[in-house]
């Protein structure tokens, strides 16, 4: 079998860089060496290895993918930008039929999910690519679904410490949410707590100093209404590579179903390990 093309944009953040490395050394996959990037990045080119990608802003991108499809017209974008650019970069890739993963968070999610739907594409859309945290959450759904009313009156405390430059909250956090008010838990989202101060990541909480520029610590805390009983659920993850076996696998889901015909579906990351 071929290896699948995908093009990784993001570049030069640290999370599309990760998983560039990681492209690179997959025998699976044969990385484009183009990324879309933001219009505030001024470099040409930024290195992955032994390879240097070519930064393409939004001025000259409807360019560089016309070429890009000359040579490659099968291929898979994995988007890790800026939540600020996702609805637009969801529309591009819609209007030039391109499959994409994309593992932003923020945006208009109603709007990203209609943009597809009415698309000649698929995609799989996640705010994680880590398996194990995406099973979790699956677990969490199957708690709500099944024990509606579970933690009624308790109160829920829920804090996400994530890298410096991480501009929105939690997406993981923000669907976790939903589950507890199915558990009866009265919360908002508005409500969850961000850490972004590196100093009191290492000092309070005790991220290692090595990851303070890449983790994502999330805690959630429960307490019953007469303070006697307290649940603790706690996912630390240090460094970007669990992101990338979840990635691909995504990609790999995504290509299949491509091949089978699928069009205009939205797929999350429960879709992909169970494999449907």
């Amino acid at each position: 079998m071929a290896p699948i093309q995908i093009m990784i944009n993001g570049l030069p953040g640290n999370v599309a860089n990760a998983l560039a490395e990681h492209a690179i050394a997959d025998s699976r996959f044969t990385l484009i060496e183009y990324s879309l990037t933001g219009p505030e990045i001024t470099e040409t080119e930024h290195r992955v290895k032994d390879r240097a990608i070519r930064l393409v802003g939004p001025q000259t991108r409807q360019e560089v993918i016309r070429s890009i499809k000359e040579t490659a017209d099968e291929f898979v974008v994995v988007d890790f930008t800026h939540p600020s650019a996702v609805n637009d970069n969801a529309r591009f890739y819609c209007d030039h039929r391109i499959p994409f993963v994309m593992g932003t968070t923020g945006g208009n999610r109603d709007l990203l999910y209609e943009t597809i739907q009415n698309a000649d594409i698929c995609a799989v859309i996640a705010p994680n690519m880590a398996k194990q945290i995406v099973g979790f959450q699956a677990m969490m759904e199957y708690a709500a679904e099944n024990f509606p009313g579970l933690f009624a009156g308790y109160t829920l405390t829920i804090e996400e410490s994530h890298q410096q430059h991480k501009a929105d909250t939690s997406g993981t956090a923000k669907a976790m949410v939903n589950y507890f008010n199915k558990l009866g838990v009265n919360f908002k989202k508005e409500d969850i707590i961000q850490v972004r101060d590196p100093e009191e990541q290492k000092n309070r909480l005790g991220v290692p100093e090595q990851y303070l520029s890449g983790h994502g610590w999330h805690t959630y805390t429960l307490i019953s209404p007469d303070n006697t009983v307290t649940f603790r659920f706690t996912h630390n993850i240090n460094g970007r590579d669990i992101y990338a076996q979840g990635t691909f696998d995504a990609v790999n889901f995504l290509t299949e179903k491509m091949d089978q015909g699928a069009r205009g579906q939205v797929y999350s990351m429960i879709d992909v390990l169970k494999g449907e």
